[in-house]
This record gives C-alpha cells, structure tokens and sequence, in this order.
C-alpha cells in the first residue's frame, strides 16, 4: 500500500459515509440496525473485548485519555475510542497512544466496498466497528470506548462494559438530544447497563439523581465521583481536569474491585504522563510560552465557561480567536467572553464552519470589540503583530479551529 492508496481510500470513505464532524445532523443516525450488522459481519469483535463506556456532554475524552495514561503505566495494552480527530483519521483508534495503523486502516476500507447494499452504514458506525475490529485483531487487555454523541442511541452503546462512566451533562446538540439538561441528562443515562457499575461525575442534583434513578432501575452500583477529595495533579493543566482526575479516580477504583492491580505510584505517574503515554492534546494545549499561546477545544457554553474562567484569572490581556460551528448557539457564548481581551472571530475550515459574518449582528449588539478573519492562520498572524509585553492568544471554540491551528503550526 503506497501513501497515495491510503489517501484515495480514507477520501473515499469521507465521501461515501455520511460524517458528522464535517455533515452535522444529516449524518447522525440513531439506533442500532447498522451497527448490529456490521460487527455481525466482522464477527462480533466487542463480544470479545473487555470495554470500558465513557460518556457525559464535556470531559470524556480528557477523562479516557487520562485513565488509559494509567492503566499503560500499570503494564496494560490498552485501546482508545476517542472522536474527533484534529488531524489524522487514525487519531481515533489507538493503542497504547499510537495511532491506528493505515495498514489496517486501507485495508478495512477495502472490505467496506463490498459491504451487501442493504446496509448504508454512517461513518461514525463505520469508525465504530473498525475500532472493534482493531482492538480484537491487536488482543488488547482493554478497550475505553468514548461515547460519539449522546448516548441511549449511540452506535457504541450496543457494547456491554465493565464499567461505565458519565462525566457530566450540559446543554450542547438540542437539536438532537433534547432542549432541557434533564432531556439531555437521560440520553446520557442511557449507556447504563443492568448490573454493569456506573461512575457519575456531574455536581447538579437534577442531573446526578435521573443517572441514579436509571443506575437503580438497573440495579447498576452507582458511585458519584464528586464525594472524592484529592490533591493528585495532571499534565492536563486545565482547572476544569480535577472533575475529569475525580471520575478517573472512581473508574480505577472500581477497576481494582474486579481485580486490577493498579498501585498508588501508577495512578500518580498515568496522571503526570497523559500526553506522553496517549499523544493527547488540544484541552488547555500551552502551543507556546513566549509569546503564551493557549489551546482548547471546549466548544459549549458550559466547556467554554470553565475555560474562560481560567482565563480571567491570567491578569494579561489577552487575544481571544473563536470560530464556531453552524448548530452552536453562540449568543450565550459571547456573553461570556473572557474579560480584558479582544476577539477574533474565524470559520472553521469545514462544511458546518459558520462565518462570523452570519452573527456579526450579535457582536455588535453586545458591543464587543472584535475582528473578523476568514481563516485561523490570518487571525493568528495578526495576533501576533499586536502582542506587547505579556500578552496572550488564546486559540478554540472549535475542534476544525484548533486543530488546523495546530497543523498548520506545530513543526513537522
């Protein structure tokens, strides 16, 4: 297989596959008739997986990322199901923080084509069982599954898990998931399975009592990972990380329950060595120190809220550059922008990108001072040119803007 070969394949797959990340709604399909057959065909590789199920409306990919960083350090194989990707397909399924391999990748693709034409599978269904597949083929000890979105109808919830973990519910997808946070709170709940352990991250009693009612009706041990008090510290540098190390905290506990032999050493080492062990990045992402340039993929009010929150508490003043998609309810947003700063505002480089000149209206109604770019690199460039002294860029409101950010400027 040649780099080309991979190339015309992965871009077939994106053309044939409805997506998500670049289609939006007209992508998502819930329900389960597409998955089940897919992995029938494949075998039924997740029957044969030890899995862990990761959901929750912010912080399941820090919160996956952080507990597969420990259990490598406890001499585990390791699988991670994270979604989207920043710059490679093959982000999305790794091991032991290595990428998928386009090996396996093309091949896969290959068996695709030939798939019988009753099935019309999304790409996100498609994602799903090639994860499982490669997991499987690579004999991994265990698999940490994120949730793609949602949850009760999600193409990974047909998956039986040995534990279970939902890190929070916010408003974020009502036009799919429901516009109340206890609409959305209860399509979270439903990756609860009967007898299967469920850790609950969320801090709001609304939220916390529908996951417990439906842990009950499962009878599912339920454990709030809020009760736990700890000082351990991440390379994950967010504020917003010590939600995400509580429910870890909960998951490894439970882990060792079922007989896991993860000692106190690990558990602080997997902490400290997040991006080394898994190549995560893009949550609270320090591109550089001089000048500071921060990254963030927090793309809701409630994820940006926490993000802006630390930002406020940096006396600089700082460069804001935002972009959002088109289903994002910006407004609420805006309100909340981070204070002694000005925004710069770009479309993400993707079919569901917005330009902020559709909302322009809005920046100037709450009379914000901003800047309107049509792409991230000439926003940054900008940015630059005006930093004095100890001034800051912060970089986010979107996966598509930080990580063509990213691509464009990490060194190769």
């Amino acid at each position: 297989m040649t780099n080309q070969q991979y190339q015309e394949a992965l871009n077939w797959l994106f053309q044939q596959l409805p997506n998500y990340q670049t289609d939006g709604k007209k992508a998502y399909k819930p329900g389960f008739d597409n998955i089940i057959k897919l992995c029938e065909i494949f075998g039924n590789p997740q029957e044969n997986l030890k899995l862990i199920h990761i959901g929750g409306t912010n912080g399941k990919g820090s919160t996956s990322n952080i507990l597969a960083s420990v259990l490598q350090e406890a001499g585990y194989k390791i699988g991670l199901y994270n979604s989207p990707h920043l710059f490679d397909f093959t982000e999305r399924i790794k091991i032991n923080g290595e990428n998928c391999d386009k090996e396996f990748v093309y091949h896969f693709i290959q068996k695709l084509r030939n798939l019988p034409e009753e099935i019309q599978p999304s790409f996100f269904e498609f994602t799903t069982v090639m994860a499982f597949e490669y997991y499987y083929h690579n004999k991994v000890d265990f698999a940490i599954i994120e949730v793609g979105l949602g949850g009760r109808v999600d193409s990974t919830n047909i998956i039986t898990p040995i534990v279970t973990a939902i890190t929070n519910v916010a408003l974020d997808h009502q036009d799919l998931l429901g516009e109340t946070l206890e609409e959305i709170a209860a399509e979270k709940a439903g990756i609860i399975k009967h007898n299967i352990p469920v850790i609950s991250g969320d801090e709001t009693e609304v939220v916390k009592n529908i996951i417990k009612d439906k842990a009950a009706l499962e009878n599912a041990p339920f454990i709030d990972a809020t009760t736990i008090e700890t000082n351990l510290k991440s390379d994950l540098e967010g504020n917003y990380q010590l939600k995400n190390i509580k429910v870890v905290l909960a998951l490894i506990q439970e882990l060792q329950k079922q007989g896991l032999q993860i000692n106190d050493h690990q558990i602080q080492d997997g902490l400290l060595n997040v991006q080394k062990n898994t190549n995560f990045m893009g949550r609270w992402f320090q591109f550089s120190k001089e000048p500071l340039v921060i990254c963030d993929t927090a793309h809701n009010q409630a994820g940006l809220e926490l993000v802006f929150d630390q930002l406020n508490e940096i006396p600089r003043f700082k460069y804001v550059i935002l972009g959002f998609v088109n289903e994002k309810k910006i407004e609420d947003v805006l309100k909340i922008l981070p204070e002694n700063s000005v925004s710069y505002f770009v479309k993400p480089n993707n079919n569901r990108g917005r330009h902020p000149r559709d909302y322009e209206h809005l920046l100037k109604n709450l009379k914000i001072n901003y800047k309107i770019f049509d792409k991230i690199q000439e926003a940054y460039l900008f940015a630059r040119q005006q930093l004095k002294n100890e001034e800051m860029i912060f970089i986010g409101g979107s996966n598509f803007v930080v990580g063509e950010f990213l691509e464009n400027n990490l060194e190769k």
